[in-house]
């Protein structure tokens, strides 16, 4: 079957989500990632949304953490305060799933402005509760697609910390968990360097040359001594995917491919 490269990097971050961890998802692509996972290679995933659902198993993706969806298919809900406090600051996260605007090359988030801050060029969305996640969760996944604008030497804004400055900078900063250990775009995945913390490139999606991610990347991105290849994805895979993509677009009124 012939696929997208947003289908590809939709797909290698769902391969991500281990069966059986407990997930905590953002909104937008990390949730389209999670759910996918969970039809197909972790059906056993816990997902949880910051407005409460616990175990949410959505036929539709959600417009947003207060979307019906979530409560109506989810094992229990239970208030805001007790996901933060209880279940992410608790230690009980395995996986937090975060989305962003901007990423820098020690996994730093911005989705809070883009120029300066008290005259930005454009205003996005904000934090929600991407800090909290990406402070206290076990381990942290980003998924975004890739380009010059998006993956960039210094962030306007830092809205959630990864590996802060590289090195033992989370340790110093106090920080529990091992902070982002992968960043999956629609060219490639990377994880951070041992030691330095700061995001090499180790595996090339199909198709995708070195080239091409060098120019997408607004540092000079690394790549590791050994460069793996991501497998294609599996026609059960596409099927699920798509699926769910149209079962969102017929339910929220959208054309194909726009969920």
């Amino acid at each position: 079957m012939t696929y997208t490269t947003n289908e590809m990097m939709t797909v290698a971050a769902a391969r991500r989500l281990k069966n059986g961890s407990v997930c905590f998802v953002g909104i937008g692509l990390p949730s389209k990632a999670a759910n996918l996972a969970r039809l197909t290679s972790s059906p056993d995933v816990v997902l949880i949304y910051e407005s409460g659902p616990i175990g949410a198993k959505p036929s539709v993706l959600p417009l947003s953490i207060g979307d019906g969806e979530l409560a109506e298919t989810a094992d229990t809900v239970v208030p805001t305060g007790e996901i933060f406090r209880y279940w992410l600051q608790g230690g009980r996260i395995d996986v937090g799933f975060l989305g962003a605007a901007q990423v820098d090359r020690f996994g730093n988030i911005n989705t809070t402005v883009v120029g300066d801050y008290h005259s930005p060029k454009v205003r996005l969305p904000g934090a929600g509760g991407a800090p909290e996640i990406a402070g206290s969760a076990k381990s942290v996944l980003i998924i975004l697609k890739q380009s010059a604008r998006s993956f960039v030497d210094k962030l306007d804004f830092i809205t959630s910390v990864g590996h802060g400055e590289g090195g033992d900078s989370r340790k110093r900063l106090g920080l529990p968990g091992a902070g982002p250990v992968g960043i999956i775009t629609d060219l490639c995945i990377m994880e951070p360097e041992e030691g330095t913390h700061e995001f090499v490139v180790t595996a090339l999606h199909p198709g995708v040359t070195r080239e091409q991610v060098v120019a997408a990347t607004g540092w000079a991105i690394r790549f590791a001594d050994t460069i793996e290849h991501t497998a294609e994805p599996t026609e059960v895979e596409l099927t699920a995917l798509r699926d769910l993509e149209a079962r969102t677009a017929a339910a929220h009124g959208q054309a194909p491919g726009e969920a």
